[in-house]
Parts: structure tokens; C-alpha cells; sequence
């Protein structure tokens, strides 16, 4: 059962190139990220949760989805296991996700495997992707191919796409554009098949593709063709998807959990961050208040009513203004800057993190010094650090 989905091969339509024709033509941006971009606008527009690549190939769709704040679960299967386990750095979390976590919990997890097996893992999901599957599954496969990710995965919707042949006289003259392929179809063939499928799974299809034709030749439509397939019974209820849970072919290859502000040690330590980060700017813009007090200003610069100097920073709505000034006022005490924690409450990136003083002292009380009720973040205004 072949059906490595080699996304970014050296073929003849996947980027820009030379053809050993008259006249070159050249995608831009690459056809495959055409593809890409497709399903990535679509994840945008219809908001899953839980999205499955078979196929997956080289994860580049994965890496292109996964910034989805609605994303909780994404799978990428494929039959190739190198290629598979080479994407592990690529879809590991940076620096950047631990100081700026989502909202949500995702995980991604990458299996070996085939798209016409059943594994029960992949049932429930909101969307499934199929981008330049179907034409590396043989006969046999191909007929089980509905069974599997239309029959039992059902999920809500279900992304294909496949290269059209009627695009192909203007490309050199190939029996297929890869060697892989098993066949490919043109426009009545892949609707067709679409159509058939979608009647007998109980689907709707919508008939699209990506890479125009160049001028003149519009009648040869797009140069890779979407199906685009939406559930029209009502998903499976959770009582059901469990009753048909059990049945694990797929090996995991690679499996990662991204920060989010769900899990207590990455939204304390979001929150510490950000705390530091406001205190720090309060105190510099304290220090340097007093200096103009004491020594003047030919900068035009203006002392507020916090006895702070007004530098320019983020743009606040009059709502959040409106917050802020009406928390309580940071003050100074012997050598000492004081940030009430209702004041740092009130901006919105720490409101964003913690919604409740009472929260926010127990997350930052053992890595940042607290005045001795609790009630501000103390801060020495001869020393940089806390």
C-alpha cells in the first residue's frame, strides 16, 4: 500500500522552474503552498479543533496551520516513516511559545502509517486533509479509501485534492507529472468520483482548485483541482466514536505539546514575565521623572498624574484607559516603587494572563518580591533588578 505524499519533490509543476518548452510557467507563490494556503484559509474560516493530514509527507502543512489559536489536535499520518521523522525540530515549540503561550492546549502528533488502514485515534475529528493523496493509492487502495476516511473516520469535512490532466498538455510531454502517481484524472473524472462518494457517504462536495492557467488557455481549469467535502447527517455523537474506539494500527513517530495558559507553570511563568516587564518600564519611567524634576527636561517631555514621565508605548482603547486609570496608582516609599497588583490588572496583556489579584500573588509571590501585605510588587529604584 504506497501512498507517500511527497509534497515537495522535484516535479514539473510544484514551483518555479524551467520547461524544456517554449515557455516556462512558473507558479507564484509555489503550487504546493497554493495548496497549502487553501486549507490554511479554510482552517481560519470554519474554526476546527481537531485536524488530520494523511499524507502528510514533509508536516509543511502542519507547520502552516499550527499558529490556529481554535487548533487543539493536529495528526499528520503517512506512510513514509523517515520523512516523518525528520519534522520533529521544525514542529517542536520555541523560546517564543513558552513567553507567549495560546490560549488553548494543542498537541501534534505524527503517525506511520496508510490512509486506507482504520485506526480508531483519528474518529471525531473536524476536518481531514487529503492534498496530493489519492493519486499515489493504487486500485485496491483507492476503493478503500472511502471507506476508511469517509465511511468510518466521518469526519465534518474533508479537503482532496489531486492533479488535473486536463492541465497537462501544457507541461512537457510525461505520461504522469510524478512517477509515483497511479493515475490522474481530469475535471469529469475527479467530479465524477467525488460526486459518487458524496451521495453514497451522506456528503456535500464544492468543486474548487489552485494554480491558474496562463492567459489564454482558461479552458483547461485549475492546475490542481479541490473537492471540498462537508458532512450533511450530524457528526457522531461521543457515545458512538467510543463505541468504535479500540482499534490502534498507526505507530506514533512523534508526538509534542505546545505551552498554553491551561497549564499552571507556563501561565506563571507567562505572568512573571510580563509583571517584570511592566514593573521594570514603571521604574525606569519613575527614575527618570525624578531626574527631569530635579534637573529639568529640553525634551518636551510631560510628568502624568502618576508622578511618572510619558514615553510613547502601546496603544490602549479608551476602555482600557479608562481601567487603568481608575486602578490604583503606583507609588514611591523610601527608595522603593511600589506597582499595586489591581494596577498591573488593569493593562491588558497581565489581565489577559490572570483575571484576579488573588491569582496572580499566589503565581508570582516566590519569583517576584511582593510589599509585606501582598497587596503591590516592590521594586528598589537604585537597582535594575527585583
Amino acid at each position: 500500500m504506497e501512498q507517500s505524499n511527497n509534497k515537495e519533490r522535484n516535479n514539473v509543476i510544484d514551483g518555479n522552474f524551467d520547461l524544456p518548452i517554449k515557455k516556462a510557467i512558473n507558479f507564484f507563490p509555489p503550487l504546493y503552498r497554493q495548496r497549502y494556503s487553501f486549507v490554511n484559509d479554510l482552517v481560519n474560516q470554519h474554526k476546527p479543533k481537531k485536524v488530520a493530514d494523511l499524507g502528510c509527507g514533509n508536516a509543511s502543512l502542519i507547520q502552516m496551520i499550527k499558529s490556529h489559536s481554535c487548533l487543539e489536535l493536529i495528526v499528520g499520518v503517512d506512510i513514509n516513516k523517515d520523512k516523518i521523522e525528520l519534522q520533529r525540530c521544525r514542529l517542536s515549540p520555541f523560546s517564543g511559545d513558552y513567553l507567549s503561550p495560546r490560549d488553548l492546549n494543542l498537541s501534534i502528533i505524527l503517525y506511520h502509517g496508510s490512509a486506507v488502514e482504520r485506526d480508531s485515534r483519528l474518529l471525531g475529528f473536524d476536518l481531514v486533509t487529503c492534498i496530493e493523496l489519492i493519486e499515489h493509492l493504487d486500485s485496491e487502495d483507492l476503493a478503500r479509501f472511502p471507506e476508511v476516511v469517509f465511511g468510518y473516520l466521518s469526519p465534518a469535512m474533508i479537503v482532496i485534492s489531486t492533479p488535473n490532466s486536463d492541465f497537462n498538455p501544457l507541461f512537457p510531454t510525461v505520461t504522469f507529472r510524478d512517477s509515483d502517481h497511479k493515475f490522474e484524472w481530469n475535471r469529469k473524472q475527479f467530479q465524477t468520483w467525488a460526486l459518487g462518494v458524496a451521495n453514497f457517504y451522506s456528503y456535500s462536495v464544492e468543486f474548487t482548485g489552485v494554480g491558474e492557467p496562463p492567459e489564454g488557455a482558461g479552458n483547461v481549469g485549475y492546475c490542481t483541482q479541490i473537492g471540498v467535502f462537508q458532512k450533511i447527517r450530524a457528526p457522531a455523537t461521543e457515545s458512538c466514536i467510543v463505541e468504535q474506539c479500540g482499534q490502534h494500527v498507526y505507530k506514533i513517530v512523534y508526538s509534542v505539546s505546545y505551552p498554553s495558559l491551561q497549564q499552571k507553570e507556563v501561565r506563571k511563568l507567562a505572568l512573571t514575565n510580563e509583571v517584570s516587564r511592566q514593573v521594570q518600564s514603571m521604574r525606569q519611567r519613575y527614575v527618570s521623572s525624578l531626574s527631569i524634576l530635579q534637573n529639568g527636561d529640553d525634551n518636551g517631555h510631560k510628568i502624568n498624574d502618576t508622578g511618572l514621565i510619558t514615553f510613547s508605548g502601546p496603544v490602549f482603547t479608551e476602555l482600557e484607559k479608562l481601567k487603568i486609570e481608575k486602578s490604583p496608582k503606583p507609588f514611591c516609599f523610601r527608595n522603593k516603587l511600589y506597582v499595586p497588583l489591581e494596577r498591573l490588572l488593569a493593562y491588558p496583556k497581565v489581565n489577559r494572563l490572570c483575571d484576579n489579584v488573588d491569582v496572580m500573588r499566589a503565581l508570582i509571590a516566590d519569583t517576584v518580591r511582593l510589599s509585606k501585605d501582598g497587596s503591590a510588587v516592590k521594586i528598589d529604584l537604585r537597582d535594575e533588578s527585583q
